[in-house]
């Protein structure tokens, strides 16, 4: 995998950015309330200042009709070096349209915490091609803006990612964890979703201890994104480590399958030391989707490759951060996954 430049990590006071990369909800009038919500937790449970940049809260039509003004947002987030960090504000299904409008040079000088997940694994992308690592990890709506407060799991592996260079270690499951669909109406914003009993990491297949450096995304963008110019080239798949997840629409075993097997006819699967699959939304497919895995792992003789299941990153709460790039290990012994080195610098 080629090398990533490391963006510089956030410190109390720091000025983000929110950014509405491909849904524009965050304009729009009955979601002003969670918008809100998860920008005072930005400023009160992290010490940031928070900006947005122009057209952030221009609304779902027009957002959806002007995606080169998504773009000129993220550039002139990156330009701007009273900016330390940009945050999506969510995902969305047309992140790609701002391809045409991104200028991978302006990434590539300003490297900074870009964070999101789902559909911003266009974005990671771009930054991956413009050399830069980014976070998989929270967005505002989703994970700041969780009713009655964030999680504290969520919040330890957010300062533990992007508020300290020290390598962040091992990364035990969550004990608990949740999908539950409350509608974001004001009138439901002191009601806490239902957790339930998280069973740990599981390991699908594999033995021993393998490190590589972290790639992927939400398997559905990241299918999506082949043929694009971002879509990372055989050789970044070299000794790294895959992370997918499903996204709320939770795919068919179908898609899951084709999605592994063009990895596997590609050479990918070949390329990489191990792949670490995130819990589904609702647990929709649990056991299904580790059938179809050790399928496609056997039908390209790949049956000793580590797979770890049931992380908690992707369509459910709480969420640990992914930087791109960044050293990790799977331990089959342990059923343990670590990022062996820090994600800022």
């Amino acid at each position: 995998m080629k090398e990533l430049k490391k963006p510089k990590k956030l410190k109390v006071g720091d000025k983000v950015a929110l950014v509405s990369l491909s849904w524009g909800g965050a304009g729009d009038p009955d979601l002003q309330w969670r918008y809100r919500q998860g920008k005072e937790r930005l400023e009160k449970v992290f010490g940031l200042e928070v900006v947005e940049m122009p057209h952030t809260l221009a609304g779902t039509e027009y957002v959806y009709n002007h995606p080169e003004k998504r773009a000129e947002d993220l550039m002139k987030a990156f330009e701007d070096d009273s900016i330390k960090g940009i945050i999506a504000c969510i995902g969305g299904i047309d992140s790609v349209r701002m391809l045409p409008y991104i200028d991978f040079d302006v990434i590539h000088k300003n490297p900074k915490i870009f964070m999101g997940y789902s559909d911003t694994t266009t974005t990671h992308l771009i930054c991956h091609k413009a050399g830069v690592s980014s976070i998989y990890g929270p967005t505002l709506f989703m994970d700041f803006a969780e009713n009655v407060s964030m999680d504290a799991y969520t919040v330890e592996y957010i300062q533990k990612t992007l508020f300290s260079a020290e390598p962040i270690g091992e990364i035990g499951p969550a004990e608990m964890w949740t999908s539950e669909f409350l509608s974001w109406e004001e009138k439901n914003k002191e009601i806490r979703r239902k957790y339930k009993k998280n069973q740990g990491y599981e390991l699908i297949q594999g033995k021993g201890t393998v490190q590589g450096r972290l790639i992927g995304g939400c398997i559905e963008v990241f299918y999506m994104l082949r043929g694009t110019e971002i879509f990372p080239e055989l050789e970044d798949f070299e000794d790294t480590i895959l992370f997918l997840e499903t996204s709320e629409e939770k795919p068919q075993l179908w898609f899951v399958e084709c999605a592994l097997r063009n990895y596997g006819i590609t050479g990918i699967l070949e390329k990489i030391k191990g792949l670490i699959f995130a819990k589904p939304q609702d647990e929709v497919y649990y056991e299904e989707y580790k059938e179809v895995i050790k399928k496609v792992m056997k039908e390209f003789n790949k049956e000793d490759m580590p797979v770890l299941y049931n992380m908690n990153f992707g369509h459910t709460e709480p969420k640990i951060c992914l930087p791109y790039g960044a050293l990790a290990e799977i331990d089959c012994e342990k059923v343990s996954f670590s990022i062996l080195e820090s994600g800022v610098i």
